[in-house]
């Protein structure tokens, strides 16, 4: 499910259903879950093991924060639902609001899209800064207490009657204590808890579905002229199994990354990650490396695989209790797709919120799953262009691999191709949405002529 088949947030919608709910994890999935848990409950804790710097700063327990990020439309559309003035907010700490197709170049099989005539905008920031915003808007709700410093134990369980009543945690203080609640979310992230609690209670454990990427992420922040806002992204491909991104951020900076798959180990230090600039197919991110200031380290983020956890399928589940976010699902950040995925959830999480807190949880992994659904086919379907990719493999995709490679060659020499893909990329449409008459006809007739916007080097 996109962003087109989801109705929007409606605040209007909540009914009050207890005095508290508690959330497990504090960056964006858990922020994002506990606005929506506000309109419901009287109070909202989340419980958060770092503690939550008061400005942008990359988090020790996420090292994905230092790497590049931008929000793609779904993300960008609810958080502005949920939080009001977030795009403007985002953009008056320095943050920019760019157009996908026109200030970003988009290498992708042997050649540059061309620019979409439709507006496709996105913000562009760093994820500490798009986390900054977003608890900022948080702390200014009386009624949402964030607890850092704070390490989750267990869940607090009444087997007699299948609830979970709340949670067992180390306070601020280093004191375990507990505390009570109506529903209880886990945002936690790829290290959730919960599978390993179901199972030691007698609960089905949800099936794992793993596709092993192996990519390794390395991040250095360059400084970027003032008048100049555009951005770079080359894909990696079979025959090379290496890509490259450098995206505006607040600043002043460009971040620029280096992305590796299957055996190509991104660089950490400054010459070997030079030289692998020189091997892209386009010159400019070589070129911005050599003659902008280097204004941080390298930072390297191994990702070995994506992971998703089938609980919309299991038979039993304890009520007061739903799981979100990356505790769900969690994909090759290359696709840039976790802040908006989450956003989502919690609007899924809204939406059953409205029918009362029976069976809580199952209801929202029904919904959630078909968000992940179209995520998890984006993303997944792509990895499988490289023979290297283990895992459970969807149907069909060997064929919307081939079909996508030819939709997105034609793209070189059409903006109306480009414009189809980056809406489904952008997860405000779903991938069916490429085989509308209209697409499939642009993406088989012959082709005619020569490519326009071949790369010179």
């Amino acid at each position: 499910m996109t962003l087109a088949h989801m109705d929007r947030y409606d605040a209007s919608r909540a009914e009050h259903v207890g005095r508290r709910a508690i959330v497990l994890g504090g960056s964006v999935a858990g922020l994002c879950v506990a606005r929506v848990l506000r309109d419901a409950f009287d109070e909202v804790v989340v419980i958060e093991r770092e503690e939550l710097p008061t400005g942008p700063a990359v988090r020790d327990g996420a090292p994905q924060t230092g790497q590049p990020h931008s929000m793609l439309e779904a993300g960008r559309v609810t958080l502005n639902d949920l939080f009001p003035g977030f795009g403007k907010a985002v953009r008056a700490e320095g943050g920019l609001k760019l157009d996908m197709s026109d200030d970003v170049v988009w290498y992708d099989r042997g050649g540059v899209a061309a620019e979409a005539d439709a507006d496709l905008p996105a913000l562009y920031a760093s994820r500490p800064l798009f986390e900054h915003v977003v608890r900022e808007r948080i702390r200014e709700f009386d009624d949402i207490i964030i607890r850092d410093g704070c390490n989750f134990g267990s869940y607090e369980h009444n087997a007699d009657k299948n609830r979970i009543t709340g949670v067992r945690f180390r306070n601020e203080n280093g004191v375990t204590t507990t505390l009570d609640a109506t529903v209880t979310v886990d945002a936690t992230g790829r290290t959730s808890r919960t599978p390993r609690w179901l199972e030691r209670h007698g609960y089905p454990t949800p099936d794992v579905e793993r596709v092993s990427v192996d990519v390794t992420y390395s991040t250095v922040r360059i400084t970027r002229p003032a008048d100049v806002q555009r951005g770079v992204l080359i894909a990696p491909e079979p025959h090379r199994p290496r890509g490259a991104a450098m995206l505006p951020v607040e600043g002043g900076r460009w971040e620029v990354l280096l992305q590796g798959l299957h055996g190509e180990r991104a660089p950490v230090d400054p010459e070997p990650f030079l030289d692998w600039a020189d091997t892209l197919p386009l010159d400019d991110i070589a070129t911005q490396l050599r003659e902008r200031e280097w204004i941080s380290g390298i930072q390297r983020y191994p990702f070995p695989a994506s992971i998703r956890r089938q609980y919309h399928r299991l038979d039993a589940f304890p009520d007061g209790l739903a799981v979100i976010g990356d505790a769900v699902a969690s994909f090759n950040p290359v696709y840039g797709q976790g802040m908006s995925v989450a956003a989502l959830d919690a609007l899924a999480l809204h939406h059953e919120l409205s029918e009362g807190v029976d069976e809580l949880g199952p209801r929202v992994f029904t919904r959630v799953s078909a968000v992940v659904d179209e995520a998890w086919r984006t993303s997944v379907t792509g990895d499988f262009i490289f023979e290297q990719t283990e895992g459970p493999k969807p149907f069909g995709t060997d064929l919307l691999n081939s079909y996508a490679d030819r939709l997105v060659a034609k793209a070189h020499d059409d903006g109306e191709l480009t414009e189809a893909f980056l809406r489904v990329f952008r997860l405000e449409r779903p991938a069916t949405s490429l085989l509308h008459p209209r697409i499939l006809w642009r993406v088989l007739r012959p082709k005619l002529g020569t490519a326009r916007n071949q790369p010179t080097r």
